[in-house]
């Protein structure tokens, strides 16, 4: 069967060149681009899962991300697609889109199977299905089981109806078929790093704890399942031969939750040679350092934080179970080891006050992380604070399907007075805040207890740099490319810089043109030969023209814009099924900037909200 798999815009979004307004199918007023978080634009990882069991299975399949297309491109994708079968990821961000889009599937393709599934569409399935009648069928949670054997039905001519683990219709009744168990050994699913070019790595699916504004419960069921560390190395070895950048992002729920898995995890990394760095998102009570230290030597280089809060009220109230005290101990652990630490912050939460948010502000002082991010609460359904609100009567679900804002992002329970305060504050300050940076002093200690480390050799040639030591910054730098540095472009670079720092110009080009050969896909290293290109071509030298040039290499997948991972160009032939994986060329810019993460979209204050009833 032919299969498309779609990620679709959050709305309708007009051409550059368009002057036509869509109205309550637009944007949400007041709408800025920066409110959504760059992350939106990912394709979501579940969508590769299904690609490939699919695949595996001998379905011909497409995955397109279309997040960020202008309507008037994506009716014209969806009217060429001649597939058997659309499925859809549905987030709350995006729900008015997945539903104008199966609007557009169903006109042009009127026999074709539509399925949606998702972490907004699990929780507000029969509503889905009432809302929006060009939706055939809603998979519920963990969905690769059912996936399969839906497609199986299609394929046979088989009803559709009564699957496990799906919301369906028959006649003008919408039913439910039974409860789809659990996948008990995540190791029979089928890789999508084997059919798909993606940053995105999961390990694991599901997390023990229960925050109440989390909806991994509602997505994989209470608990953790991991796949085997074997088969995580397999999938690690497949993505690297695929990835030009050897950057990952593992994206489990809580990376760490069994940490001697970690351990073997990364005693597999080192044994098979495999280089390449990476980040994870955990829980601070799920660290010590023997295991930090081991994450660091097997590529870690920046560890994400669910912190949300630093009042200890807040942090009991939202079911966090975890202390400041705890939230500092991590922190000065990672930190020891070399390991960057992001800090995700939250405003709004049940029993915020401007007291709170104060203890809040006064802790990140004291525990300067690297850098922070906070978001404002967004009320997800299928979580305790979307249960809880719905049963205090401020919140209705009908909402989502008769409002156009983006997320509902309001306060639990604080006053209008403090929502404005803290509003005011994030306005000033959202986005990535860099608080901490790690000196000379401090890298030389982490080399220390490190060994002879690629990567903090690399750090503490940066560090010797910008103190102007650029013989120590070179030693430490050339070292980190002898002992196999995984990304050697930003090495050069580095050398280019310090020869441009000598007035070495000759030197500089000659490791800016080798990096260019080597590792060309960084986004400071292009950064640094377009502005060198533009200088010579001004006449820098003769004219005494300054050069400014940047020396940084932290963790940052600033990729260009290719299918199907971000919303880049489609290839030429992408009506025709005769392949695979759609090869794609990248877009000629990048879909963010440097830094520019975390949404900018402030809280409503509750009193305006308006509810349906």
């Amino acid at each position: 069967m032919r299969i498309a798999l779609i990620y679709p815009p959050p709305w309708k979004i007009a051409a550059r060149e368009e002057t036509v307004s869509y109205g309550h199918d637009g944007p949400p007023p007041g709408h800025r681009p920066q409110d959504l978080d760059a992350d939106f634009y990912q394709t979501p990882y579940g969508l590769f899962t299904l690609g490939a069991e699919a695949l595996r299975a001998g379905h011909r399949v497409k995955v397109l991300n279309l997040s960020a297309y202008a309507w008037s491109r994506v009716e014209e994708v969806i009217a060429g697609l001649d597939a058997d079968v659309f499925g859809m990821s549905c987030w709350t961000a995006n729900r008015r889109g997945v539903a104008l889009t199966a609007r557009c599937i169903r006109e042009h393709h009127p026999k074709a199977h539509i399925v949606v599934g998702g972490p907004h569409a699990t929780p507000l399935a029969t509503e889905m299905l009432e809302h929006h009648p060009e939706i055939d069928t809603v998979s519920l949670g963990e969905s690769d089981a059912t996936f399969l054997e839906l497609l199986g039905r299609l394929e046979l001519g088989k009803p559709t109806s009564g699957i496990a683990g799906t919301v369906y219709r028959e006649g003008d009744a919408i039913r439910k078929g039974p409860e789809r168990r659990a996948i008990h050994d995540l190791d029979t699913l089928a890789s999508p790093h084997t059919y798909f070019d993606t940053h995105i790595v999961m390990t694991s699916r599901g997390c023990p704890w229960a925050c109440t504004f989390c909806g991994a419960e509602t997505t994989w069921g209470r608990g953790f399942r991991g796949h085997s560390v074997r088969y995580v190395l397999d999938a690690l070895e497949r993505v690297l031969a695929r990835l030009p950048v050897k950057m990952l992002q593992i994206k489990d729920d809580t990376f760490t939750t069994n940490k001697k898995r970690v351990l073997e995890l990364c005693h597999g990394i080192r044994e098979r040679g495999l280089q390449f760095f990476w980040s994870c998102d955990t829980r601070v009570d799920l660290l010590t350092e023997p295991l930090l230290r081991e994450m660091r030597l097997a590529g870690c280089q920046r560890l994400s934080l669910g912190v949300e809060s630093g009042s200890q009220a807040i942090l009991d109230a939202i079911d966090k179970k975890i202390t400041p005290d705890e939230i500092l101990e991590s922190t000065e652990m990672a930190k020891r080891v070399g390991i960057k630490v992001r800090y995700y912050m939250m405003l709004g939460n049940r029993g915020e006050t401007r007291h709170t948010f104060q203890e809040t502000l006064d802790f990140l002082d004291r525990a300067r992380p690297h850098e922070y991010i906070f978001s404002c609460l967004s009320i997800y359904p299928g979580t305790r604070d979307f249960h809880d609100a719905e049963a205090a009567g401020f919140v209705d679900r009908e909402v989502f399907f008769t409002e156009t804002f983006q997320e509902l992002k309001t306060p639990f329970d604080a006053s209008e007075e403090d929502t404005h305060r803290m509003n005011e504050w994030f306005f000033a300050n959202s986005g990535l805040r860099i608080v901490h940076r790690d000196g000379v002093a401090d890298y030389r200690a982490i080399l220390e207890r490190l060994g002879d480390y690629h990567a903090a050799h690399m750090d503490l040639g940066a560090a010797l740099y910008h103190a102007g030591d650029l013989e120590g910054a070179e030693h430490h730098v050339r070292r980190a490319l002898e002992l196999g540095y995984p990304l050697p472009g930003l090495v050069h670079n580095h050398l280019a810089c310090i020869a441009h720092a000598r007035g070495d110009l000759d030197g500089m080009m000659n490791h800016f043109s080798h990096a260019a050969k080597v590792d060309p896909q960084h986004f400071v290293l292009i950064q640094n030969v377009n502005a060198a290109r533009a200088w010579f071509k001004q006449g820098g030298p003769g004219r005494k023209l300054p050069l400014q040039l940047t020396v940084r290499h932290d963790f940052q997948l600033l990729e260009r814009t290719v299918q199907p991972t971000l919303p880049g160009p489609l290839p030429e032939d992408w009506k025709a099924w005769n392949a695979i994986a759609l090869p794609a060329e990248p877009s000629a810019t990048y879909l963010r900037t440097p830094d520019v993460e975390g949404s900018q979209h402030v809280l409503k204050t509750r009193t305006r909200l308006k509810v349906v009833v």
